[in-house]
């Protein structure tokens, strides 16, 4: 399996993270990328440093303005006298509240969802090598049929304007974007990541020529809470291409892979063109954040089901938080669809 990746993914290392009136230590740290480096690259796999397409592609996801402001942020800290290593608010807009200020505390209140998502130094070079990776796999999952995007910081929380649990860009849906211009034809995003892709949800929801699929915990008291409801099926041009499966917090093996081959059995019938998978490892029974208990042989399963998509695929990696299972279940699905695709 070729897998790309960015060397600016560490650059973005989150310290603390207030979590249920509490800091915690943030669980998205920049060493996920090592861990899943090096059991990839010892499971011997074909490395390869993403390429770089700029910003086009990923403007044809994100509004300009967001996008400028996670680039621009860290060189605009000193409008903040206060600030030190991270740059975060803790004023959000909320419907009734949605007037774009002008400085940079209620811009982030703008465009962030929570208090998971701050800035630091290196946080823009490390969401773009991140969302460059995606697209790097998206163009040689074209080529090759099928490629591992190993994308660190994670994307599919983030919407067209907003960040959110620890989420900038939206990698899933960017690789979506850029297959779906490049191969004329319609794709398909299956979201199998423990939590909701409520982003990936948001930003295709009035698409025509994309399918939405998501395996995940329900919503009702779980992140992210306020979408991944069985009854959003999509509005405008795109009603009826959404398909949320939630399913109980500690749902195990049988269950979720029968969800996620009805998920996969609504891809084939969209008869897309190219298949993004949006790979969480979240719903491990070992991840200290998830809600599943998915054993590392359910994510192998699951591995052969998918890789039986004819369709090009790219791998888009989002969650999955420090644990021993983590490098184990990515070697064992990796392992498994690339036997199971032949």
């Amino acid at each position: 399996m070729l897998v790309v990746h960015s060397p600016a993914s560490p650059r973005h290392d989150p310290a603390g993270y207030f979590r249920r009136g509490r800091m915690v230590e943030h669980p998205e740290q920049a060493s996920r990328y090592g861990i899943l480096m090096e059991a990839a690259e010892s499971a011997g796999h074909t490395m390869e440093p993403a390429g770089d397409l700029g910003l086009d592609p990923i403007l044809a996801v994100h509004e300009p303005g967001y996008v400028e402001l996670l680039r621009d942020l860290w060189s605009r800290r000193s409008e903040l006298p206060e600030s030190g290593d991270e740059i975060l608010t803790g004023h959000f807009a909320r419907p009734q509240m949605s007037r774009r200020p002008s400085g940079l505390l209620g811009l982030l209140g703008l465009y962030m969802a929570d208090t998971s998502t701050p800035v630091r130094a290196g946080t823009w070079e490390a969401i773009h090598g991140s969302a460059q990776a995606a697209l790097s796999a998206s163009g040689a999952a074209l080529r090759r049929g099928a490629a591992y995007a190993l994308c660190r910081p994670p994307g599919h929380h983030a919407y067209a304007a907003s960040a959110g649990g620890f989420c900038f860009l939206n990698n899933t849906a960017i690789a979506a974007e850029r297959l779906r211009r490049e191969t004329g034809g319609r794709v398909a995003v299956l979201d199998i990541d423990v939590h909701h892709g409520n982003g990936t949800q948001g930003i295709f929801w009035e698409q025509a020529d994309v399918l939405t699929v998501s395996v995940h915990a329900d919503p009702g008291n779980y992140f992210p809470f306020f979408a991944g409801y069985a009854d959003e099926r999509g509005g405008g041009a795109g009603e009826g291409l959404n398909l949320n499966l939630p399913l109980p917090q500690g749902t195990g093996d049988g269950p979720w892979l029968e969800a996620v081959e009805a998920g996969i059995a609504a891809c084939a019938a969209f008869r897309p063109a190219a298949l993004v998978v949006a790979l969480g490892f979240d719903a491990s029974a070992d991840d200290p954040i998830g809600a599943f208990k998915v054993s590392t042989d359910g994510f192998r399963r699951a591995a052969e089901r998918i890789a039986a998509c004819a369709a090009p695929t790219a791998l888009v990696q989002e969650g999955g938080y420090l644990c021993e299972a983590l490098p184990r279940n990515l070697v064992a699905f990796l392992e498994s669809y690339e036997a199971a695709r032949g």
